[in-house]
């Protein structure tokens, strides 16, 4: 692996701005194309092959309470994939098993490697979270916690950074056990369901969630060729966020509620990090389906 950067956080956004330029020609999805995402629930079933449309079936039902009826976003729901339209352009891959941090308690996608062999220009995301008690030293790595000393802000900001460096260290080496190199793209998963500041009762700064997904932006971004992109909307983002900068993502891949592609792609002006709009994820029936914009 290769040895971790560290960006100061005042100087991220002159120097993410220059990688974001270069990550960005790398890849970019087809426009209109369509796709899927999934992870460790699907193990063991049949993956999508042949490119299909998706459904014309609306719904009315608000963001809030979708979100609240599935709980386990992005691709944890159980459907197999045997049910899905029978393919796409391009899939996103879960790295973990729902939480942030591999660990014995919380390993990641034992599927990780054959579904991402299955998968068409297959990307990867990861999920996220804050919490103090993450500063300790089962979860913060020896190596980010060294690094972080060269983060401007308070001693927990420089924790907290160091935090979200460690998943991201942990994520990237599972990655490279399983023998993937390469992928399209990593996506951030930031949404409400794992632990962060201000919600679930964790008390304590909106901007220690900042430094947090910073820590991961830079250290993917240190690390990897691939583009480094935000899966969430602008409710979460609000509640996990607020107006506070996070400097460095490539992408916004938003989490829509919509039922059709069609619906979806009214979300592509949407951004909810400042940064464009790529990916909009949309559900037919209990299927994770994603469009390009």
């Amino acid at each position: 692996m290769a040895a971790v950067l560290r960006f100061p956080l005042a100087a991220v956004l002159a120097v993410g701005a220059a990688l974001v330029l270069g990550n960005a020609s790398a890849f970019a999805y087809t426009s209109g194309s369509l796709g899927y995402d999934i992870s460790y629930p699907q193990c063991g079933t049949v993956y999508p092959r042949t490119m299909a449309q998706a459904s014309a079936t609306t719904s009315t039902t608000s963001l809030r309470a979708w979100w609240s009826t599935l709980r386990n976003p992005p691709a944890t729901r159980s459907t197999p994939v045997r049910s899905w339209y029978p393919g796409s352009n391009f899939g996103i891959v879960g790295v973990n098993s729902g939480y942030p941090f591999i660990s014995s308690a919380h390993p990641g996608n034992p599927c990780l490697a054959d579904e991402y062999g299955h998968t068409p220009l297959a990307g990867l995301y990861v999920n996220t979270g804050f919490d103090p008690s993450y500063t300790d030293s089962a979860h913060t790595t020896a190596h980010c916690a060294s690094l972080s000393a060269t983060v401007g802000g308070s001693t927990m900001q420089r924790q907290a950074w160091a935090v979200g460096c460690s998943e991201a260290e942990k994520d990237m080496a599972y990655v490279q056990a399983q023998a993937i190199t390469n992928p399209t793209a990593w996506w951030l998963d930031i949404e409400d369901g794992n632990s962060w500041c201000g919600l679930h009762g964790v008390n304590c700064d909106q901007t220690l969630n900042q430094f947090a997904i910073q820590g991961i932006i830079d250290t993917l971004r240190a690390n990897v060729a691939s583009p480094v992109g935000i899966y969430s909307n602008s409710l979460f983002w609000s509640e996990i966020v607020g107006t506070l900068p996070v400097n460095g993502a490539t992408w916004d891949w938003i989490a829509s509620g919509a039922s059709t592609s069609q619906q979806a792609k009214g979300y592509c002006g949407n951004s909810f990090s400042g940064a464009p709009v790529s990916l909009v994820q949309f559900v037919s029936g209990s299927i994770d389906r994603d469009v390009a914009c």
